[in-house]
């Protein structure tokens, strides 16, 4: 199981847990997780053997917004993120986000283009370093400003 919590195990500090499979969410019952290297393993109540593990493999699972703790100012999950509209500095579109990526050394904004991108970009791939690249997000009107070369 891969977890998007800063900690990966705080994932098993919330629950239920929901799983979206074929479009459908489902809620599900955690029994048992354990680490095996550097991943995390889970056991849910009702599946009991590897076909129907397997079923759920790659699978999003999500909790209720509701047991998040509140952020402060300026703060933000990930999610609040996923469909804000990208521009540079000086005023160009780059698209909408669509994914974060954790690589280690930072976060990175995953930005499908706009259809007519004038560099033919179809994704960019954008480092989230508050102050360098990051200028300003903002949530109500659902746009990140980037100090960012559209040409990349």
């Amino acid at each position: 199981m891969f977890s998007s919590t800063e900690q990966s195990e705080s994932i098993f500090d919330y629950g239920p847990w929901y799983i979206k499979r074929a479009g459908e969410w489902r809620i599900v019952e955690l029994e048992s997780w354990k680490r095996h290297n550097q991943d995390l393993i889970v056991k849910l109540k009702g599946v009991d053997d590897r076909d129907a593990a397997h079923v759920l493999a790659n699978c999003e699972i999500a909790v209720n917004t509701e047991q998040l703790p509140t952020l402060e100012e300026g703060d933000y999950y990930w999610k609040d993120l996923m469909g804000c509209k990208v521009v540079t500095t000086s005023g160009y579109e780059l698209g909408k986000v669509t994914d974060m990526m954790e690589t280690g050394s930072n976060d990175v904004l995953v930005v499908r283009a706009n259809l007519k991108d004038a560099f033919g970009a179809k994704e960019r791939l954008i480092p989230f370093l508050d102050g360098q690249v990051i200028k300003k997000v903002d949530l109500a009107a659902q746009s990140i400003e980037v100090d960012w070369d559209p040409g990349f």
